[in-house]
């Protein structure tokens, strides 16, 4: 998969023309939203065929101001908090997160500066894992790194 960040005209109809190019090319688009920010027009878009929506695109006069891999995730939407537990895992790991977004199957795209060790850690996250360095918990039911720095893990529901 494959993140377009893609610069768009400030102005009705350019958003329909990218479509309408990706459309005619037969690329369809996973994931992703489009803002404006200081007057232009940005959208970041998810592709399963990133070279394809590129092509479709730049065929079309349409700026790719790049094109990059992207971690996948999927959380437990019924927990509170699990944005900030994978946060927080990136950002101790020295992680910097650039683009956020979900795609069509409810799953968090991420764009990171450090793709290698964002991969470590979402890897980690996926096999429950809540440390990759760690997983020992402190008085406070916080998983500690060799950092020493804490990053928030629900303790243990008491038996009952």
């Amino acid at each position: 998969m494959k993140d377009l960040a893609i610069m768009l005209e400030n102005r009705p109809g350019a958003l329909a023309e990218m479509g309408e190019a990706l459309g005619r090319a037969g690329v369809s688009i996973e994931g992703g939203g489009a803002w404006v920010v200081d007057g232009r027009g940005v959208a970041h878009f998810l592709f399963t065929d990133g070279t394809a929506a590129r092509r479709a695109l730049e065929a079309a006069g349409i700026q790719i101001l790049e094109e990059r891999e992207v971690l996948v995730q999927r959380l437990k939407q019924n927990m509170p908090g699990q944005l900030s537990l994978l946060t927080r895992l990136m950002a101790e790991a020295g992680v910097n997160i650039e683009v956020l977004y979900s795609d069509h199957s409810h799953q968090l795209i991420l764009v990171v500066d450090d793709l290698a060790r964002g991969r470590e850690v979402s890897e980690a996250w996926a096999r429950g894992n809540r440390s990759s360095d760690s997983t020992d918990l402190n008085e406070d039911g916080l998983t500690t790194g060799c950092s020493g720095r804490s990053a928030a893990r629900p303790a243990a529901e008491p038996e009952r």
